[in-house]
């Protein structure tokens, strides 16, 4: 069905504009008021004293030429959409146009068909583009569920996430209240199928080897970096802590102009937090056993997870030597905690260039999710998920990780870009029972004999079984679903009030679990 453009106000300057009666009457059927008029200064004149939707505006005109009226038209009006009409295709006038901020051009003769088009493109596309959006949703997501409800491979549910994600972008830029409640609604549907699939096969997982299960936090290396060192590339390994599908996505964009990118994926360990899932990405090996190497970081409660992120670069020297990797010039490691340690960061790692491997942590995403727990300014700030990733793209683009990428695409580095685990927007709180030494963590907590909802959260009462390290002969964890937080029985409004609608990590979820891997070569 066509849109109607329902009386959009469009002014027509053309010194022949009398000649245009006919695509006048057009466009006036198709439900557009033309206001004609046939100079620059009519045209002014108009502005000033009326409201448009858009201008047609006639590049050559005696007197005042159609740039001299684009100029003063901007000035006055500088949101309104004009649309230059010319007879001459010439570059250096359409760069100058250009330059003036036209939204768009239709060469002589114009059809009236053509002018309707640009109408519609300039005054309408948003809606067009929404009310056609819902239609294109529901065909997307019904074919995703005939996969998901079939026999499920691991690739499957990363296919389902990134839609997911891709569709997050979308509806912030066409925002629907009711596209978007439905959106949650699959959301919460698909995580809760994820989460049952997730537990259903990780013990299975844990105990088998490479190829015989989905890529897992131990397996980043082996895939994407080691492979790439023993053919001599020079690899610039990128973690940036805490970052989901869709906030990588939110970057990309940026990245595609300078390299070339060939996407991967894994699933984080449990739990999807940095002292497991990141060390287990260092070492190659899982936390029981990155536990039993440095028994004395792993020895007590409650947790210091600070201590245990301590040794990454060592860790992965290990593993490259434990997999016969001989670097040229050896490694170089970095870890960005802080934002005054991100000075200088572009010219420390060029100066690290003649190593072949060097690693780089990037703690800002991780550090907002946690700071904007108890600020108040930041959760005005980020006060949902479609700001959460409006504030990466704009940290992004200012920072100095960006140049940092930019002078690796002149350099002619191999890149990889991921992350150690995701995030989610928790908005249910769940009882957590345990004794006072029992891991601070919302999405997770180990310590003696903890409890919980087993249809809320998953008990691992054999740490052994999930590959994890125990403290005490009793050790157990639990670990969050979906978008569940724990809370304690006697601090519970406390809890609510304080973490309801934050973002946690470390539990099951598909934003904590499925991850990005991105391989970057430079383009040129």
């Amino acid at each position: 069905m066509a849109t109607n453009l329902k009386e959009h106000q469009v002014l027509w300057v053309d010194d022949e504009i009398e000649m245009l009666s006919a695509h006048i009457a057009f466009l006036k059927e198709k439900g557009v008021a033309i206001t004609p008029c046939s100079s620059g200064d009519e045209a002014i004149d108009q502005i000033n004293s009326q409201e448009f939707d858009l201008v047609l505006l006639d590049e050559m005109m005696p007197g005042k030429d159609g740039l001299a009226t684009l100029v003063e038209i901007k000035d006055i009006k500088p949101h309104l959409p004009v649309v230059m009409v010319t007879k001459s295709e010439e570059e250096t006038l359409m760069e100058e146009a250009i330059g003036q901020k036209i939204d768009d051009y239709l060469t002589k003769p114009v059809n009236p068909s053509q002018v309707l088009m640009a109408i519609k493109k300039l005054v309408q596309s948003k809606k067009i583009v929404t009310s056609k959006l819902g239609r294109r949703y529901i065909s997307d997501i019904n074919r995703m569920n005939m996969t998901l409800n079939g026999p499920v491979e691991w690739t499957d549910w990363v296919d389902a996430y990134r839609m997911l994600c891709e569709w997050d972008l979308e509806m912030d830029k066409y925002p629907d209240e009711g596209l978007l409640e439905t959106h949650k609604g699959t959301h919460r549907e698909w995580s809760n199928q994820f989460s049952r699939y997730y537990e259903k096969n990780y013990e299975r997982w844990v105990t088998s080897k490479p190829g015989k299960r989905p890529p897992l936090s131990v397996d980043v290396f082996d895939r994407v970096v080691i492979p790439r060192l023993k053919n001599k590339e020079q690899i610039v390994f990128i973690i940036i802590d805490c970052m989901r599908m869709d906030l990588w996505l939110k970057i990309e964009l940026l990245l595609a102009d300078l390299f070339n990118i060939e996407h991967d994926y894994f699933f984080s360990i449990l739990p999807s937090a940095t002292p497991f899932s990141r060390n287990a990405m260092f070492a190659g090996k899982f936390p029981k056993d990155i536990a039993e190497l440095y028994p004395d970081d792993w020895k007590a409660y409650p947790d210091d997870e600070v201590s245990r992120n301590r040794r990454e670069g060592e860790l992965m020297d290990r593993q490259l030597a434990e997999k016969s990797v001989k670097l040229d010039n050896g490694s170089k490691y970095i870890k960005v905690l802080r934002a005054q340690e991100t000075e200088n960061l572009t010219s420390r790692v060029e100066n690290m260039l003649s190593s072949q491997m060097i690693a780089l942590v990037i703690n800002f995403v991780d550090l907002l999710t946690h700071g904007r727990s108890s600020n108040v300014l930041l959760k005005e700030i980020v006060p949902n998920e479609a700001a959460f990733r409006d504030l990466m793209l704009t940290w992004f683009e200012h920072s100095t990780l960006y140049e940092t990428l930019k002078m690796l695409a002149r350099k002619k580095a191999t890149v990889v870009i991921t992350t150690d685990h995701g995030s989610t927007l928790c908005t249910r709180g769940t009882m957590a029972h345990g004794k006072r030494d029992t891991s601070t963590n919302l999405r997770y907590k180990y310590g003696d004999s903890l409890n919980c909802s087993p249809k809320e959260a998953l008990l691992i009462k054999n740490p052994d079984r999930y590959r994890l390290p125990s403290f005490t002969l009793s050790t157990t964890y639990i670990i969050a679903r979906e978008d569940f937080y724990f809370v304690y029985p006697n601090k519970y409004n406390e809890y609510q009030r304080q973490f309801n609608n934050s973002f946690q990590h470390g539990g099951i979820s598909m934003s904590e679990v499925i991850l990005p891997s991105a391989i970057l070569t430079p383009k040129g």
